[in-house]
């Protein structure tokens, strides 16, 4: 499938694993140019050097940075600007979940939870407006979760903020035009999380395939298994394209039919 995204400049926060790789890779697949973050330095330098190898004919950029931090995140922007001059798309993708109640939750938990999935979208957000500003078909998409509209009591701090984001995104949306800015919602997707989980199984002769089948019927997810990091990736560079050159302030459901509501 052409995306119609050659040649055009996508940058990709929290892209060396899981979901985000999974776009960084899809995009240079289509002929973009990605530039990527992430905090971890040795993980960056050893993705990035597997991504030449696979995508030879297709320039990317690996930048050491933590979102959270408005300085790293601008100094990442100027990088990606003078690598290429341009920036077209921009991908935010930050954060795992946190698992706790609201009894068991501390104010320092709640303001690090909303800390991480507001300011990882405003920062790099604020950062690269003014280049998306120059391009003739610039958007922003937002990975989300599906907590935002169907909360969880034993992950209450990550449903609020969550909801927090998607309220965001509507505001964006409207005050950024003509830049576009959608978002995806995410079921249960596999994950480093979910692996690690996995580990911790009670039946040490339990494949991964059985014991995420398991996992998806408790969930009662009507697809009957886990999505792959793939799946989204594929929603979040079709928001971020020409393809969806009249969609914004939508959000897009990837959950394997998770969600309740219509």
């Amino acid at each position: 499938m052409d995306f119609q995204i050659q040649n055009k400049v996508a940058v990709v926060t929290g892209g060396s694993s899981g979901i985000g790789l999974a776009t960084v890779k899809l995009l240079l697949a289509e002929g973009a140019k990605v530039a990527f973050c992430g905090r971890d330095v040795e993980r960056l330098t050893a993705v990035h050097e597997a991504l030449k190898h696979e995508f030879p004919s297709v320039e990317s950029l690996a930048y050491a940075c933590n979102v959270l931090d408005a300085d790293q995140t601008q100094a990442f922007a100027e990088a990606v600007h003078k690598q290429w001059g341009q920036v077209d798309i921009l991908i935010n993708n930050a954060g795992q979940g946190r698992v706790s109640t609201f009894a068991s939750t501390t104010d320092e938990a709640w303001r690090e939870e909303l800390d991480l999935k507001i300011f990882s979208v405003i920062h790099p957000t604020r950062a690269f407006l003014p280049y998306l500003k120059q391009s003739d078909l610039a958007s922003i998409v937002c990975v989300n979760s599906l907590l935002a509209l169907q909360p969880e009591p034993h992950m209450v701090a990550t449903s609020a903020a969550r909801a927090a984001l998607l309220n965001l995104v509507h505001s964006l949306a409207v005050e950024l035009v003509p830049i576009r800015v959608n978002s995806i919602l995410l079921g249960l997707v596999e994950s480093g999380q979910w692996r690690r989980r996995y580990q911790q199984r009670t039946d040490p002769d339990q494949s991964w395939e059985a014991w995420s089948a398991e996992l998806a019927q408790q969930k009662e997810i009507p697809l009957g298994r886990l999505g792959r990091p793939e799946e989204p990736a594929r929603a979040i560079v079709f928001l971020a394209s020409p393809l969806a050159s009249y969609t914004t302030g939508t959000h897009l459901d990837i959950s394997g039919g998770l969600a309740r509501h219509v």
